[in-house]
C-alpha cells in the first residue's frame, strides 16, 4: 500500500483502530456483571470467580510489552489480526463449550494472550499513518477510545445478563472482531522496524515476569492481606525481575525497551499521568458498581447506564485536548485535567444514601472530562519521545502502565473502602449470623439481610440499612484517596511534565 493511499485512508484506518482497542477493553469489565451467573451455573466458588476476572488482566498485562515487540519486529497488522483471532475463537468456543470454571479460566487467559497483541498494534500503527501535525489528534480520539471501553463494557455486560446469560457476554465479541478483521485486511498498512533488529528473549522473560508477578501481587493483596508472605514476596520477586531487566537492557546490544527512553520527561511522566489516573479511574468504576446496585437497588444494566456521564464527558474532551496542547502545552492542559478529576472526587465525598443522582452524575462527567485531558496529551506525549521503529514497545509500555495503575486503583480503592465498612458496620443483636461472614463481604451482608426480611424477620433491614451506610463510609474514604492521590498527580505533572517531547522523530 503506498503512501499515497495510506494518508488518504488514515481517518478510516483510526476507526478499525478505535474497534480493536474498544473490544480489548470492554472485555476488561463485561464478565463483572455476569458473575452471579456464572457462579450458579458453573457452580464457581470465590476463588473461581476471581479468577475468572483476573486470568485475562494478569496474561494480558503480563505479555504487553512482548506483544509490543513482536509487533514492531514482524509486522503490527499481523499481530493486530492475530490478536482479534484470538479472542474470538476463544470467545466463541467458551459460549459453545465451556461447562466448569476451569474451561472459562483457560479461554479468558488466552483472550488476555489476544489483547496483548492487538492494544500496542493499534496505537502505533495510529502512530505510524498520521504525520505529525495530525497525530495529536489521533492519539486523543484513540485515547477516548480506550477510556470509554470500560463504561461500553459494563452496558454490554449488564444488557447481556439482564436479557441472554453469560454465554451472550463472550458471543458478543464475535461478530465486532470479524468486522474489524475484515476491514482490517483491506485498510489496515503493514508496518514495523525496518531495521530488522533481533529480538531479545531474555528481556522478554524478565519483563513478563516483572509485569506479572506486581499484577499479581497487586491484584490478590485484599485477598491474601497487604503485609502477608504472599504478597511481599510477590511483590519482591517483582521488584527483582525489574531490576534485573533494567540492568539486563542496559548491557544488552538490542535491547526490547531501550531504558534510556525513561531519562526523556515527556516519556516518563506520560506514564506516570496515565498509571495514577487510571488508579482514581478504575478505583471510582469499582465503587460504583456496587453503590448503584446493592444501595440504590439498581439491576446491572440500570446502574451500568448511570455510567454515562463519564464518557459524555471524556470523548470530547480527549478529542479535542490536541487543541488545547497547541495553545498551552501538555503540562498545564493535563494538570488542569487531573485537577478536574481531583475536584469530581471531592465533590463525590459529600454523597450520601439519600444524594440525588444528579449530584453524581456532575462527578462522572467532571472524572470524564478531566480524564479525557489527561489521556490523550499524556499519550502522545509518551508516543511523540520515542522514535517510530519503536512505536510497538512505546504503546506497550503506555498501555502497561493503564493496567498497573487500574489494578492498583481497585485494589487500594477497594482495601480501603473494605477497612472503613468493616470498622463502621453496626450488627444488630440476635441476628444468628457470624459477625465474621457480615464484615467480610458487603454483597453477603445485603444478600442475608434480604432473606431475612423476606422471611418476617425484621432485623434483616436493620442489617441492610447498617451495611448500607458502613459501605457508604467507605465509599466516601476510597473517593478521598482517589482525590489525593489526582491532586498529587496534577502537582507532579505541573511541576515535571514537558510541555512537549523532547524526542523529534524526523
Amino acid at each position: 500500500m503506498d503512501a499515497e493511499t495510506v494518508h488518504r485512508r488514515r481517518w478510516a484506518i483510526l476507526g478499525v483502530m478505535s474497534m480493536s482497542l474498544i473490544i480489548v477493553m470492554l472485555n476488561n469489565v463485561t464478565l463483572n456483571v455476569a458473575l452471579p451467573e456464572l457462579s450458579k451455573d458453573l457452580k464457581a466458588d470465590n476463588t473461581e470467580l476471581q479468577w475468572i476476572l483476573d486470568a485475562y488482566a494478569l496474561v494480558f498485562g503480563g505479555l504487553l510489552l512482548v506483544m509490543g515487540a513482536l509487533g514492531d519486529r514482524f509486522g503490527r497488522k499481523g499481530a493486530l489480526q492475530i490478536g482479534l483471532l484470538l479472542v474470538a475463537t476463544a470467545s466463541a468456543l467458551t459460549a459453545t463449550y465451556a461447562t466448569t470454571s476451569g474451561e472459562v479460566i483457560a479461554a479468558r487467559a488466552v483472550m488476555g494472550i489476544g489483547a496483548a497483541l492487538v492494544m500496542p498494534a493499534t496505537l502505533s500503527v495510529v502512530v505510524v499513518v498520521f504525520p505529525p501535525e495530525e497525530r495529536g489528534k489521533a492519539v486523543g480520539i484513540w485515547a477516548a477510545m480506550a477510556g470509554i471501553g470500560a463504561p461500553i463494557g459494563l452496558l454490554v455486560g449488564g444488557w447481556a445478563v439482564e436479557n441472554y446469560d453469560w454465554q451472550m457476554v463472550f458471543w458478543i465479541n464475535v461478530p465486532i472482531i470479524a468486522l474489524a478483521l475484515l476491514l482490517g485486511m483491506v485498510l489496515v498498512p503493514k508496518s514495523k522496524d525496518n531495521q530488522e533488529r533481533p529480538l531479545d528473549p531474555v528481556g522478554a522473560f524478565l519483563s513478563t515476569g516483572a509485569l506479572v508477578s506486581i499484577l499479581y501481587a497487586i491484584i490478590e493483596a485484599p485477598s491474601h492481606g497487604w503485609t502477608s508472605p504472599e504478597t511481599i514476596g510477590v511483590a519482591a520477586l517483582g521488584l527483582l525481575f525489574t531490576l534485573v531487566f533494567i540492568r539486563w537492557e542496559r548491557r544488552v546490544e538490542h535491547p526490547m525497551l531501550p531504558i534510556e527512553f525513561f531519562s526523556s520527561p515527556g516519556f516518563s511522566m506520560g506514564l506516570v499521568a496515565i498509571m495514577l489516573a487510571f488508579f482514581v479511574m478504575f478505583s471510582f468504576m469499582f465503587t460504583q458498581m456496587l453503590h448503584f446496585q446493592l444501595v440504590r437497588g439498581h439491576g446491572a444494566l440500570d446502574a451500568a447506564l448511570r455510567f454515562l456521564p463519564l464518557p459524555l464527558g471524556l470523548m470530547p474532551a480527549a478529542a479535542n485536548s490536541d487543541r488545547l496542547v497547541a495553545k498551552f502545552g501538555s503540562s498545564r492542559v493535563v494538570s488542569t485535567g487531573l485537577t478536574l478529576v481531583a475536584l469530581g472526587m471531592i465533590l463525590f465525598t459529600t454523597v450520601t444514601i439519600d444524594t440525588e443522582y444528579i449530584q453524581i452524575a456532575v462527578t462522572f462527567f467532571l472524572l470524564g472530562f478531566g480524564m479525557g485531558l489527561t489521556m490523550a496529551p499524556s499519550t502522545t506525549l509518551v508516543m511523540d519521545s520515542i522514535p517510530a521503529d519503536k512505536a510497538g514497545v512505546g504503546s506497550a509500555t503506555n498501555d502497561a502502565s493503564r493496567e498497573i495503575g487500574g489494578a492498583l486503583g481497585i485494589a487500594i480503592g477497594g482495601s480501603v473502602l473494605n477497612e472503613y465498612y468493616q470498622r463502621s458496620l453496626q450488627i444488630p443483636e440476635g441476628l444468628g449470623v457470624p459477625d465474621s461472614i457480615l464484615r467480610e463481604s458487603f454483597p453477603a451482608a445485603i444478600r442475608i439481610g434480604g432473606d431475612m426480611v423476606s422471611q418476617g424477620n425484621m432485623l434483616g433491614a436493620e442489617l441492610i440499612q447498617s451495611a448500607q451506610l458502613a459501605f457508604v463510609d467507605g465509599m466516601i474514604a476510597s473517593a478521598w484517596v482517589g482525590a489525593i492521590i489526582a491532586l498529587t498527580n496534577a502537582i507532579l505533572v505541573w511541576r515535571y511534565m514537558p510541555s512537549r517531547a523532547i524526542y523529534e522523530d524526523e
